[in-house]
């Protein structure tokens, strides 16, 4: 009779090189039998690839929506500025300032305006 192989600790080093060296000389698959699923751990690797890069893009897109909100944001408060500085420049009184202010002679006229009418009409 046969006496089977005891396994032992020591083996373990052994184990792990010869299955490095597989791994580096590219024959794993064929040392652990699994040839005839070739075709299936390929088509799971390209599955996950494909998972794995639909998801970078996903994020990609969602990066560009955030730094448009940003932008968004940025603009409205410019524009509630803007707005806020037109209501107040609406005023008489306030454009008059504005006017002083800037140098100009300016003023509100005493007045109310004149039609000058045109000769033959």
């Amino acid at each position: 009779m046969e006496e089977k192989r005891k396994w032992k600790v020591s083996d373990i080093s052994e184990i792990l090189r010869n299955g490095f060296n597989a791994i580096i000389h590219g024959n794993l698959l064929l040392r652990l039998n699994v040839g005839k699923y070739f075709m299936h751990i390929a088509y799971t690797f390209l599955l996950f690839w494909i998972l794995i890069f639909e998801s970078l893009m996903a994020e990609n897109a969602l990066g560009k929506v955030e730094r448009g909100k940003e932008k968004l944001h940025e603009m409205e408060i410019v524009l509630a500025d803007k707005t806020f500085e037109a209501a107040m420049s609406s005023r008489r009184s306030a454009v008059i300032d504005k006017l002083h202010e800037l140098g100009s002679r300016l003023e509100e006229p005493q007045a109310p305006a004149t039609v000058i009418k045109k000769n033959g009409r």
